[in-house]
């Protein structure tokens, strides 16, 4: 029978990069009480402990990967986080060398209280131990795990920042460090507005992306490693604060038009090329509600929702009825205790983007364990090439809108499925789509492409100094000339704007192929977010497979005349909430210039 299911997989694989295979009906093998509630394993349509169960099918695919018993074993993964309680029994066994606790400088990674989990739950997510009687399993349930307390610790500088990616100056082997060939960062920042990427203004940018090149390249005899981001979790709402009312967090009376508030674009490090940022996707096998999207997600995976009315993860927590999750998330079956976890050692309403990422992780864990002669780049294209397109009728979201001569026109904000020249599908809520691992693995054990030479652009710039007409749908259009002989895996552009409303904007880059990449989206950021943009950089994996010569066009769309209203609501109890306006600029922008740099293989 597996022969035969290897057979019909592999067939459909060398059909089409894009086509979706299942092995739903191939039972995950048993030996965990837990495992037959974790959705994200195998959804039958399982409540997974909250009101309501999801779509059979809509999970990582992994049964057959399992099956075949590649677990992920000699591939170590880092969860860069807050604490990991290493000594969870269902993570003990997996535990490696190389774990470190910036609170105490010493090896002893232990939480720094009851509530600091979050990094526990992502840990069992990529690698809780299986066939041991106890709880669920991880996605690759033999990786090794190190941890980093990094977001916990308080001591969030350069040094432990890069201590904890990996750049140790005495050959790695600080500590005596189990070099992970994946890092997982499920953590990020939710902007309120444009941010610079210039490496005279910050030259920490440098450091961090200079770090994480070298490791991504170098490591492992040249087979890398990889680094894995969540793409946050700012859809529909901001938090942030208002120097008139304190801190809270922003609702528009019109939803924001269907559109998310935060962009991965406005985060810096979602930017960079040496990070793989993942969106999450629900049990229904939609957008989870709160996942951060934008042209630079590359592959979405199991997020999840709340674990109330419809299913979060189910993973890991802290030891203990008193610790971890189970005290204060309650509304969940598992919570509080229950006959499979009579010990409170596991929690069923885990979620966020910070569940994506490990989802991805311990699903290219498969990938490294079923080949481990594989580069970065040949897992980074397996995913691309075998992701499954997801949600396959989602519409994408049009903007309708009010011009300065008072017409209603729309614009398509962000576009349903696209197929670019290449054939490759991409969309800005799930990238090349959500991981399907039994696909990804079938092509990782047969693999047999030759990519060709990793080549990275200097920056080609471009002054435009062209008006952006104030509610004007066609916008403004500047164009660059390639001469760049290479296949295209992403793009990134810095744009310098002058425009008091940067909410208004949209912005749009073209191949020569005709492909449009919306890589900023319209309505993002609050009305806080009114200074412009100055050497803002956006990444777009749109353009996959695509050449890079040929006329490139940048295009900026102002798509509001009109005024807006918002509702500001404090996060002081008690406290009112603000009705505001936020008044329609009708002056013009300015395009001043650009650069755009070509990221792929020659």
């Amino acid at each position: 029978m597996i022969r035969t299911k290897l057979t019909i997989l592999a067939a459909c694989i060398a059909a089409t990069h894009s086509v979706a295979v299942s092995a739903n009906d191939y039972p995950l093998m048993p030996g965990d009480p837990l495992v037959s509630h974790q959705w994200h394993l195998q959804n039958t349509g399982q409540a997974a402990f909250s009101d309501r169960g999801g779509k059979a099918g809509e999970d990582m695919n992994l049964s057959l990967t399992h099956a075949l018993g590649i677990l992920g074993t000699g591939v170590t993964a880092a969860v860069i986080d807050g604490a990991v309680e290493l000594t969870h029994p269902d993570l003990r066994d997996n535990v490696r060398p190389g774990s470190w606790n910036f609170t105490t400088d010493t090896p002893d990674l232990v939480p720094g209280g009851p509530t600091d989990r979050h990094g526990t739950s992502v840990a069992g997510i990529i690698a809780a131990s299986a066939f041991n009687g106890i709880g669920g399993r991880g996605i690759a349930p033999r990786a090794g795990i190190v941890g980093f307390n990094l977001i916990s610790s308080g001591n969030y500088n350069t040094a432990n920042w890069l201590q904890s990616h990996g750049m140790y100056s005495d050959g790695y082997n600080k500590h005596s460090f189990d070099f992970p060939r994946i890092f997982n960062q499920s953590y990020g920042r939710t902007m309120s507005a444009p941010d610079s990427f210039d490496y005279t203004v910050d030259p920490w940018l440098k450091t961090y992306e200079d770090a994480q090149e070298e490791i991504t390249r170098t490591t492992h005899g040249g087979r890398g490693a990889l680094f894995i981001k969540s793409a946050g979790n700012g859809y529909a709402r901001q938090t942030f604060t208002d120097p008139r009312f304190g801190s809270g967090y922003l609702r528009f009376e019109n939803n924001n038009h269907g559109l998310p508030l935060q962009n991965v674009n406005l985060e810096q490090m979602d930017t960079s090329f040496w990070n793989m940022v993942v969106s999450a996707y629900n049990a229904d096998g939609q957008l989870s509600s709160y996942s951060t999207v934008g042209s630079a997600v590359f592959v979405s995976a199991t997020g999840g929702q709340y674990g109330v009315y419809t299913p979060a993860m189910v993973t890991t927590d802290l030891t203990g009825c008193d610790a971890g999750y189970n005290p204060a998330y309650g509304r969940n079956d598992l919570h509080g205790g229950h006959p499979l976890d009579p010990n409170c050692d596991y929690g069923a309403r885990f979620n966020g983007t910070s569940s994506a990422a490990p989802s991805a992780a311990g699903a290219i864990a498969l990938i490294m364990s079923a080949n481990p002669a594989l580069s970065w780049q040949d897992v980074r294209h397996i995913l691309a090439s075998t992701a499954r397109q997801i949600d396959p009728d989602n519409a994408g979201v049009a903007l309708s809108f009010e011009t300065a001569q008072g017409d209603t026109v729309s614009y398509k904000a962000i576009d349903a499925w696209q197929t670019n020249a290449a054939g490759y599908a991409f969309h800005n809520f799930y990238g090349f789509g959500a991981v399907d691992v039994d696909a990804a693995v079938n092509m990782a054990r047969f693999y047999d492409q030759q990519l060709g030479q990793f080549t990275q652009t200097e920056r080609f710039a471009v002054t435009a100094n062209s008006a952006i007409p104030d509610g004007d749908i066609n916008g403004v259009s500047s164009t660059y000339q390639s001469t760049e002989v290479m296949t295209v895996d992403a793009i990134q552009v810095r744009v310098n704007i002058d425009h008091t409303s940067t909410r208004d904007l949209a912005i749009e880059l073209i191949s020569p192929s005709g492909t449009r990449s919306v890589i900023m989206t319209p309505r993002t950021g609050t009305i806080l977010g009114q200074n412009g943009m100055e050497n803002t950089q956006m990444l777009t994996h749109h353009f996959y497979g695509e050449q890079a010569q040929g006329e490139w066009t940048l295009r900026v769309i102002d798509t509001a005349a009109q005024d807006e209203f918002y509702v500001f609501d404090p996060r002081a109890a008690g406290a009112p909430n603000v009705n505001m306006v936020h008044r329609n600029n009708s002056d013009n922008g300015l395009l001043k210039s650009w650069d755009i740099r070509f990221i792929g293989r020659k």
